[in-house]
């Protein structure tokens, strides 16, 4: 038996791994700092060989954000699902799964975060992410009509500052930290506070 002669160049590269180099350059560059030669570049690999696996820059970040938002959108049809009957439980549920989707989906969830809308791309992203903003705000308002939540203060502004300490947690957490506690201390601090 005769062994094959190795293999020359560099081994290929599939779809996840060039989605995930795209969305550390893009998130590192910017999206329009970043070209599809860039991402190339960074997997040492012909420009043509990207296009092998994808046909634009704009479906790179299509596909990153809409992984984000496809799991949000997701993770809040199913606490809907789980707690029809209680706005307050449904919007700590809400919170919580927020957390775990964010750590799940780090590095999908940050560019979400950054993009600014120059792009058709970039725009549907931020229409998607209005929507999902939209449902939360709305578990937000159906919770105080309910009285689980404290009525004295405006409802957009407890979303806003709900989700932004959820959003938040980009800039500092890690792939290696625990999401379900991390998810209950958000979660702890958000319904219950700080006070013993």
């Amino acid at each position: 038996m005769t062994e094959s002669a190795p293999r020359r160049g560099r081994p290929g590269h599939d779809q996840a791994a060039v989605l995930r180099v795209a969305t550390e350059l893009f998130t590192r560059q910017g999206y329009d700092a970043t070209s599809v030669g860039d991402v190339a570049r960074e997997l040492g690999v012909s420009k043509s060989a990207i296009y092998h696996h994808v046909p634009s820059k704009e479906h790179l970040l299509e596909r990153v954000v809409g992984e984000a938002l496809d799991a949000l959108s997701e993770a809040l049809d199913d606490v809907s699902a789980r707690h029809a009957d209680t706005a307050g439980t449904r919007l700590r549920d809400a919170v919580r799964s927020s957390v775990v989707v964010l750590a799940a989906h780090l590095p999908a969830v940050t560019l979400l975060l950054r993009v600014h809308g120059n792009t058709p791309a970039e725009r549907a992203a931020l229409d998607r992410r209005r929507q999902v903003d939209q449902r939360l705000a709305a578990m937000v308002r159906e919770a105080v009509d309910e009285g689980a939540v404290r009525a004295d203060l405006d409802p957009l502004l407890i979303s806003r500052l709900l989700f932004g300490m959820v959003n938040s947690l980009t800039e500092w957490v890690r792939p290696d930290l625990d999401a379900d506690a991390l998810a209950d201390a958000v979660t702890t601090l958000a319904f219950d506070g700080l006070s013993t």
